[in-house]
């Protein structure tokens, strides 16, 4: 009750519109700022190229050529030459985990961990760095990264006699304990096996350290939650972060205090992100109480949004598939969420005008998913729902149509493809991996694609996620090609996944998501036209400048003339 009260009065404080992040209409004043002789993405169809824009309060004054916006801009004005440099939307980051992607920042590394030894002595000596007893969490470890084989409790006891040790794999879907942690949570050879989830056994029985999936709530139902100031540290640290990125918005998958934690920064004014946040799938019905008791945000802090889950992850083996992996004969992963209860949740929430965003990456979870969709659509009746599919992974060929027949948002990560790349037809095989990510597929049958990070599982930087979907080549270099080359988007198509398909996901595109008159003052001016660049130079380019509502909240180098 006390967490509920809290909420409400951060709520309240929310709609109460601090005056440092007013998003009213652009009417008076004078105009703040201007970038002129640049190469203006506008995400436009009707007018696609511009080389200036003005800002005056939090909106775009001005769309159009040098010579317009030097007019506007009087002697109060900011005036930035571009010298060619591109300005385009601000990028909309469509899956985060924003609150722990700032924790992140300042946890273990273990995600380039290249051997054993390596993962071990960084985890030595990062214990080195935190008082005794204190939790060890994050770390974002690759197995694959080594070979393959999954890390254990006995590799890393000795090293870490003093902490409970708790580190997830870079996706999240499994993570290591040592036995202080184990000790911790009750788990021992007597625990039984969790439905969703699994307990990586030894050869005698005991558990080894790794939990996959549901069987994870074993451990982080002790782990401590984290005081105030650190959570209110962590989202300025992300903000900061994604900023130098050029990300102007997210939609966060996230809890109920994480949500209490960014009312917190909002109603102080601390957000500099404008930030979608979705709450738990199975928690529909107390979203819909809140909707109905403070409505649903504001243009920098929204709510009314659900994720839910229905498998795992394909590098812990928990990817519902249609047919066994290919290094795993009889294993056809898992689903976390049982059927009815999925399919429950999403009708109830869909019929209080919630929206619904549910994980899937396996081939019958997506397909099992379309299928709820398709059925709770057919009962509540017709409405502008946006649906969303998160990561739409493993697509079975008859299933891509779908989409767009639903109206159902493929909500996806490119820089999975070239990660997963490296390893995935090891795990289902070549002609499976051809409906891995299929970007291209799914937009020529018509659907709308919007992309993201999924950060902390992966990097929130939108230029190499535009690299991604325009090269599809591994991180290890292996496909210079491309994996899976058909599924290749251009780059107008990548960057119209990063704002204007973005806003649409998150029905924000009457606000933003494109560079017009009138609209919200976000945009982010890159040091090249990515249209006119060899492809796989793409990821060199370099954010100069980012803007939210007018305000630059980020700029990495002096370019005023």
């Amino acid at each position: 009750m006390r967490r509920a009260a809290v909420l409400a009065l951060a709520l309240a404080a929310v709609s109460a519109e601090a005056p440092a992040q007013a998003s009213g209409p652009a009417s008076g004043g004078d105009v703040s700022l201007a970038i002129v002789n640049a190469r203006v993405w506008t995400g436009n169809p009707r007018r696609p190229w511009a080389d200036a824009v003005a800002v005056r309060g939090d909106r775009l004054a001005a769309v159009g050529s040098s010579a317009e916006v030097r007019k506007l801009a009087g002697p109060r004005a900011r005036v930035v030459d571009a010298a060619g440099g591109m300005v385009v939307p601000g990028f909309v980051d469509a899956h985060v985990h924003f609150v722990d992607g700032g924790f992140r920042l300042a946890s273990v590394q273990l995600r380039d961990a290249r051997t054993p030894a390596d993962f071990v002595a960084r985890l030595k000596a990062f214990a080195a760095t935190v008082p005794a007893g204190t939790w060890i969490t994050g770390g974002d470890w690759d197995h694959e990264a080594w070979g393959g084989e999954l890390p254990t409790r006995a590799w890393i006891d000795a090293a870490t006699p003093d902490h409970p040790v708790w580190v997830n794999r870079l996706d999240g879907h499994m993570a290591l304990a040592n036995s202080a942690a184990l000790r911790a949570a009750g788990v021992t050879r007597a625990t039984p096996d969790v439905d969703g989830g699994t307990i990586v056994r030894d050869a005698a029985g005991e558990p080894a350290g790794v939990l996959k999936d549901n069987a994870m709530d074993l451990v982080w139902r002790v782990v401590p939650a984290p005081p105030a100031a650190r959570v209110d540290a962590a989202i300025d640290a992300a903000t900061a972060y994604v900023a130098a990125q050029g990300v102007t918005a997210v939609h966060h998958m996230g809890t109920w205090e994480e949500l209490e934690a960014l009312a917190r920064a909002r109603a102080a004014g601390r957000l500099r992100t404008r930030v979608l946040a979705a709450v738990p799938l199975a928690t529909w019905e107390r979203l819909r109480d809140h909707v109905a008791a403070h409505g649903r945000g504001d243009a920098w802090l929204r709510w009314g949004a659900l994720k839910g889950y229905v498998d795992g992850s394909l590098g812990s083996h928990t990817a519902a598939m249609l047919e066994p992996f290919a290094d795993a004969p009889g294993d056809r992963g898992l689903f976390v969420t049982p059927p009815d209860s999925l399919e429950a949740w999403v009708r109830g929430a869909d019929a209080a005008g919630l929206q619904v965003m549910v994980h899937a990456i396996g081939d019958a979870a997506n397909r099992a998913l379309l299928d709820v969709y398709q059925r709770v659509g057919a009962t509540n009746g017709p409405r502008d729902r946006r649906w969303r599919v998160e990561h739409a992974q493993h697509l079975h060929p008859a299933d891509v149509p779908r989409f767009a027949a639903l109206g159902v948002v493929a909500s996806m990560q490119p820089y999975h493809a070239i990660d997963d790349g490296r390893w995935a037809e090891k795990v289902i095989g070549a002609e499976r991996a051809r409906g891995t990510y299929a970007f291209r597929s799914l937009l020529a049958a018509g659907a709308s694609v919007a992309f993201g990070s999924d950060w902390y599982v992966a990097p929130p930087t939108p230029l190499e996620g535009i690299y991604a979907a325009v090269t599809r080549r591994t991180l290890d270099g292996a496909h210079p090609g491309g994996w899976v080359p058909a599924e290749r988007v251009t780059v107008d198509e990548a960057l119209r996944a990063y704002t204007r398909a973005g806003a649409h996901a998150s029905f924000d595109d009457g606000e933003r998501g494109t560079l017009e008159r009138g609209r919200l003052a976000d945009l982010v001016l890159l040091d090249r036209d990515l249209t006119r660049v060899p492809p796989e130079t793409i990821r060199d380019a370099r954010v100069l400048l980012t803007v939210v509502g007018g305000r630059v909240v980020h700029e990495r180098a002096a370019t005023a003339p």
